[in-house]
C-alpha cells in the first residue's frame, strides 16, 4: 500500500471565502484519496466541515500581519510539521504564507501556495507582502488569469505554476431542483414581487468587488428610463473598512435608494440564483475564477462580468467565443456606463435568448469545474512535490465530494 502523504494546510479564518472554502475542498481531496490533511486557521463557520471531512485542526492566528506573531506562528508551524511528520506546507493566504514557508526551508519540506484572486500592489512594501504567495515550490492558480498574473509579476517559471481550477457541487447547484417555494422565500425577504428584475451582485462588501460600479451603473438605468428592478448586494460586511458608509453615501448621493438592497448573506444560495435575473461581478481588480460566477452559470444564470472579474476560462464571452457559445457579458473594468449597458442589452434580448445562455452556461461548467478533475490534478502535484520516488496516489470511488 501506498504511504500516505501529510499536508498541512494554513489558511487564515475559516469564515466563508475562496481560500476558506478552497480549504475545506482540499481536506475532501486528501481524505478520500486516504491522505492526512492539518488545517491550522483561526476557527471560524467552516470549522465543521473541515473537521466533518477528516482533518485535524489546529486553531492559530495566522491571519495576523504583525511581525512578531508572524515569528511566533512560524515556530508554532515548525514544530506541528516535525510532531505530524509533514511532508508538504500548503498555504491559501498570505500572512500565514510567510509563517508556512518559513517553516516549511527550516523543515526542508516542500512549500505550495494557492492563488484565488489578485492582489493589489500600490507601492514596493505591498508588492514584497504578496511576493511569498509566489515562492512555492509549486504555485496553484484558479484559473489562466492568475497564472499569468503571477508569471508577468513575479516571472515565476510556467513549470512551476499549476491551474487547478475550483469544482461546483452539480448536485446543490441544480435548478431543477429548486421549488417555486424557495425561490418565493428568498425574493420575499428581498422585498421583491414576481415581475422585478432582480440583478444581484455577489461577494463580500470590499471595495476590490466594485460594489460602487454597480450603485453608479443602477443610476443610469434610471437615467436611461428602466422601471420595475432591483439590485441587490448579497455579501459579508465584516466591517474592516468603511466602505460599507461609502457606498451608502454614494446609494444617497444618486438617488438610487428605491433600486438597491444591501441584504445579508443568504444560506439558499441556489434559489436566491434562481430568483435573479442576472448575476453581476463588478470586480475592479484581478479576481480569477471567482465561484460565485461559476455557481450562477451551473444555476442557468445568465452573468455579466468585468474584464478584471472572472476570466475567459470562466465565463465565454464575445468576442473570444462566437455568440453561439456566449454564457454572459463581459463590460471594462470600473466603467459604470458600460456595465448599464450590457444590463441593457441582455434586458433587450427575447427570453429564449437569454435562456439558451443560462443554458449554454450550466453546459459549460458541467464540463470543465468537475470535482473527480481537479482532485487528481491536487493529488499528482502532490505526489510530485513530495518526492519523486512517491507514485501518484489514486482516488477512492465515491470520496471525493465537491464544495
Amino acid at each position: 500500500m501506498n504511504a500516505p502523504i501529510t499536508v498541512m494546510i494554513v489558511v487564515p479564518t475559516l469564515d466563508v471565502g475562496a481560500a476558506e472554502i478552497g480549504a475545506v475542498e482540499l481536506v475532501r481531496i486528501l481524505h478520500g484519496a486516504g491522505h492526512r490533511a492539518i488545517v491550522v486557521a483561526r476557527a471560524g463557520r467552516l470549522l465543521a466541515d473541515i473537521t466533518a471531512a477528516g482533518a485535524e485542526f489546529v486553531p492559530l492566528d495566522v491571519a495576523s500581519k504583525n511581525p512578531f506573531v508572524m515569528m511566533r506562528n512560524a515556530v508554532v508551524l515548525i514544530r506541528l510539521a516535525r510532531e505530524r511528520k509533514c511532508d508538504v506546507i500548503h498555504a491559501l493566504g498570505r500572512a500565514g504564507a510567510w509563517s508556512a514557508c518559513a517553516a516549511a526551508r527550516m523543515r526542508g519540506i516542500p512549500f505550495v501556495t494557492s492563488w484565488f484572486k489578485g492582489f493589489r500592489e500600490q507601492n514596493i512594501l505591498k508588492r514584497l507582502y504578496n511576493g511569498v504567495m509566489a515562492r512555492g515550490n509549486r504555485v496553484v492558480a484558479g484559473c489562466e488569469q492568475i497564472a499569468q498574473l503571477v508569471n508577468d509579476r513575479y516571472g515565476t517559471p510556467w513549470d512551476k505554476i499549476a491551474v487547478v481550477p475550483c469544482s461546483i457541487d452539480f448536485e446543490h447547484f441544480d435548478p431543477a431542483k429548486v421549488t417555486p417555494e424557495r425561490v418565493a422565500a428568498v425574493r420575499n425577504s428581498w422585498g421583491v414581487n414576481d415581475d422585478t428584475k432582480v440583478i444581484m451582485v455577489t461577494g463580500r462588501i470590499l471595495r476590490r468587488k466594485g460594489h460602487h460600479v454597480a450603485v453608479r451603473a443602477m443610476q443610469r438605468l434610471k437615467d436611461f428610463g428602466l422601471t420595475n428592478f432591483l439590485c441587490v448586494f448579497v455579501g459579508e460586511d465584516r466591517g474592516h473598512t468603511n466602505y460599507t458608509g461609502q457606498l451608502w453615501d454614494l446609494v444617497l448621493a444618486t438617488g438610487t435608494m428605491d433600486v438597491i438592497r444591501m441584504a445579508a448573506p443568504v444560506r439558499d444560495m441556489p434559489a436566491a440564483y434562481c430568483a435573479a435575473a442576472v448575476v453581476v461581478s463588478a470586480a475592479v481588480q484581478p479576481e480569477g475564477v471567482q465561484r460565485a460566477m461559476l455557481e450562477a452559470q451551473a444555476m442557468a444564470r445568465p452573468v455579466v462580468v468585468s474584464d478584471l472579474g472572472a476570466g475567459p476560462d470562466v465565463v465565454l464571452t464575445a468576442p473570444a467565443v462566437p455568440e453561439s457559445r456566449v454564457t454572459g457579458l463581459r463590460f471594462h473594468s470600473g466603467d459604470d456606463r458600460a456595465l448599464a449597458a450590457a444590463l441593457l442589452q441582455l434586458f433587450s434580448m427575447p427570453p429564449p435568448a437569454v435562456e439558451a445562455i443560462g443554458s449554454r452556461g450550466r453546459d459549460w461548467v458541467l464540463g470543465h469545474f468537475d470535482a473527480t478533475i481537479g482532485a487528481a490534478q491536487m493529488l499528482r502535484l502532490y505526489a510530485d512535490v513530495a518526492g519523486p520516488a512517491r507514485p501518484v496516489p489514486a482516488l477512492a470511488a465515491g470520496k471525493i465530494d465537491p464544495i
